[in-house]
């Protein structure tokens, strides 16, 4: 399978009072054309820094220190603010998890899809309105004309966040990276824009990148699922494999504390303890304080990420090393 983005080494650090911190660690991953991956882990273990690296759209104290990030074979690393705005939102696009802080509340939400068409696509302002219309609809929202009218405060959180999706996909972007995208969201709304990206993916061929918490979710909607922790990716696997036979005990600890009808239990396993912040990283595996299988070597270095078998990978001491 051909490769639409492909991330090597990827180190992101952030400067601060203490001085620098690495926050993403030599992260690899690839996304195949109309590939769904997913990437799930606990709050603070650097999804949302990869994804806005992968954009380019670090904070000012953010680096990419080490790593290449290529979309189609061009890499991103080198280029600049001009040529970067060509790609953003044209070849591909991002959703972010609250979309009342990414729209801009004093313009119409017409405006706000027709800037992109006419920068992106070329389309004068008088012969956006109709591709406006179509994209609403796309994005199943009704009353387009109505819409088009109205300001962000004046939709409900799933307009708004249809809205986001028809900003991203109007110029059918190859990469559509959505960074939980039904966080805010209640749980009917969650199922129709998971139910949404799905049938927009399918039908324009786009590949995606889905950051959530939620396994279940990434059961349901990815091919593969990339588990991140302490700023590093400890498992990678097709979903049914990770699923099935999950390899390092965080995975395992994840799987574990989802809820299940089945299992009949009155309170669900948790992981002890907490990710570590950057920085204050233990010297050996980062997951190790908080493994019951933990090992002396897993206190006294980070093992390396071992096959265990074709396009699963786990980075853990109990599958390497003596």
């Amino acid at each position: 399978m051909a490769h639409v983005l492909n991330v090597e080494g990827l180190t992101v650090q952030f400067t601060g009072e203490s001085g620098r911190v690495t926050v993403v660690d030599h992260v690899d991953l690839q996304v195949g054309k109309g590939e769904a991956l997913g990437i799930v882990g606990e709050s603070g273990c650097g999804k949302s820094v990869t994804s806005l690296s992968i954009m380019r759209l670090l904070a000012k104290n953010g680096t990419i220190a080490d790593g290449r990030v290529e979309l189609d074979g061009q890499n991103l690393v080198g280029l600049n603010e001009k040529e970067l705005r060509k790609i953003r939102g044209n070849r591909m696009a991002m959703i972010f998890q609250e979309p009342m802080t990414s729209l801009n509340p004093v313009l119409t939400i017409g405006k706000q899809i027709t800037e992109v068409l006419v920068l992106h696509r070329g389309l004068k302002r008088s012969e956006a309105k109709e591709t406006v219309l179509e994209l609403l609809r796309q994005v199943g929202i009704p009353r387009g004309d109505e819409i088009c009218r109205e300001y962000p405060h004046q939709l409900s959180g799933g307009m708004r966040q249809r809205i986001m999706i028809a900003i991203a996909i109007a110029c059918k972007p190859q990469l559509l990276i959505a960074d939980e995208p039904t966080t805010a969201l209640d749980v009917t709304i969650q199922a129709q824009i998971l139910d949404l990206l799905s049938t927009l993916r399918n039908e324009l061929g786009m590949s995606l990148i889905l950051i959530t918490h939620d396994l279940g979710v990434v059961a349901e909607m990815c091919d593969r699922v990339m588990v991140m922790y302490a700023g590093e990716v400890i498992e990678s696997a097709d979903v049914r494999t990770l699923l099935r036979n999950p390899k390092h005990p965080y995975t395992i600890g994840l799987i574990r504390s989802t809820p299940q009808k089945s299992r009949g239990l009155d309170r669900l396993y948790t992981i002890p303890g907490s990710v570590p912040a950057p920085g204050e990283q233990p010297t050996g595996c980062r997951f190790a304080p908080r493994c019951d299988k933990a090992m002396t070597v897993c206190l006294e270095k980070n093992p390396e990420s071992i096959r265990i078998e074709e396009g699963h990978h786990c980075k853990c001491w109990l599958y390497g090393g003596d």
